[in-house]
């Protein structure tokens, strides 16, 4: 995924699915300098945790 299509996802209302390594996760916040978003797996643990962008995928129907 690219910065721009994060920061898209985060100004979004609509639910849109993101796997991280396999997991549903939801995006926190983005680094553009860095190059990581903040994420956190989607259900009762609020864990945060810094990722590269570049790791994260948009799930399409």
């Amino acid at each position: 995924m690219d910065v721009r299509r994060v920061k898209q996802i985060l100004s979004s209302s609509a639910t849109i699915d993101v796997t991280y390594h396999g997991s549903s996760v939801w995006i926190d916040s983005v680094d553009e300098e860095e190059g990581l978003a903040t994420v956190h797996l989607r259900g009762p643990l609020e864990e945060r945790t810094k990722v590269s962008i570049d790791d994260l995928i948009e799930i399409r129907d």
